[in-house]
């Protein structure tokens, strides 16, 4: 009764932080879905699923976040991997601290900064002009899904990194020269040794980065040009500029329950997959 007394003050402070900051936020979210806009903007009470029912008129919101958000975070994987794996396992000892710190360096810098150098890179200006002077032709690549994606990876990059890199470089060496010892090739060792062993770090990258870009407003906003909306910029435009309180809070909710279901999903599928449990991915 003591130990059970010493954990429930223990997890109390974090406890009533999630309930306050969160679980309390997002019942006026809900509470507020069900209700109608103000005629001059604003919230009316009111019990309605009209604000559901309006949900695929941002139809193509929804469809860019669920398309180019899974897809970012495969591409950030795929090129991250590789990355993670020569810093963990090939990089000399000595010059490892200074390749992570070069991984981490682009967040010294506001992504409202990086998203503008993105701007004039992709612009008539930048790579364009190149590929028009090498004589490819005229090609467009800002306010492209192109653009879009490539902002994504480049911001999102290092949360990919670092969570595969502390998976890779806790590998138990031994095992692979066991592997070898045995006769396994360098292909073999790998995806029957280090590639399961290292799938918690996919795991709690690929979550990272999923999560943030099922929100993310910046890049879209300013590499898509008002041409590649994601689910964030339809908020933004339902609270702030359309003053759809009701509407917005539908939008929102129904962005949870998405992420909700995708995030089960994934996990039992990361299970199933190498026996990843819930608060290994999730660490």
């Amino acid at each position: 009764m003591q130990r059970r007394l010493s954990t429930w003050l223990l997890l109390a402070p974090a406890g009533l932080w999630f309930a306050v900051m969160l679980v309390l936020p997002l019942c006026f979210v809900v509470v507020f879905s069900f209700g109608e806009r103000e005629a001059a903007g604003g919230y009316v009470p009111a019990f309605t699923l009209a604000q559901y029912a309006n949900l695929p008129s941002r139809g193509t919101a929804f469809l860019n976040t669920l398309t180019l958000a899974p897809f970012g975070t495969v591409l950030a994987l795929l090129i991250a991997y590789p990355l993670a794996y020569f810093l963990a396992m090939r990089a000399d000892p000595k010059w490892r601290t200074l390749l992570l710190i070069l991984v981490i360096v682009p967040f010294w810098t506001s992504i409202l900064i990086r998203s503008y150098a993105w701007i004039f890179i992709l612009g008539g200006q930048g790579l364009p002009a190149v590929i028009a002077w090498l004589g490819f032709g005229s090609v467009r690549l800002i306010n492209t899904p192109f653009a879009v994606m490539t902002g994504i990876v480049y911001g999102y990059l290092p949360l990919m990194v670092l969570p595969v890199y502390v998976s890779l470089e806790r590998l138990d060496k031994r095992l692979l020269e066991a592997a070898a010892d045995l006769g396994a090739p360098p292909l073999r060792s790998f995806l029957q040794v280090t590639l399961p062993l290292s799938l918690p770090g996919v795991a709690t990258g690929c979550m990272l980065v999923f999560i943030l870009l099922m929100g993310e407003f910046l890049i879209p906003a300013m590499l898509g040009g008002g041409k590649v909306f994601f689910i964030g910029n339809a908020l933004v435009d339902l609270f702030l500029q359309s003053r759809n309180w009701a509407f917005g809070a539908a939008v929102a909710v129904t962005l949870v329950l998405i992420m909700l279901v995708t995030v089960s999903l994934y996990m039992w599928l990361m299970r199933r997959m190498g026996g990843v449990r819930d608060d290994v991915a999730l660490m």
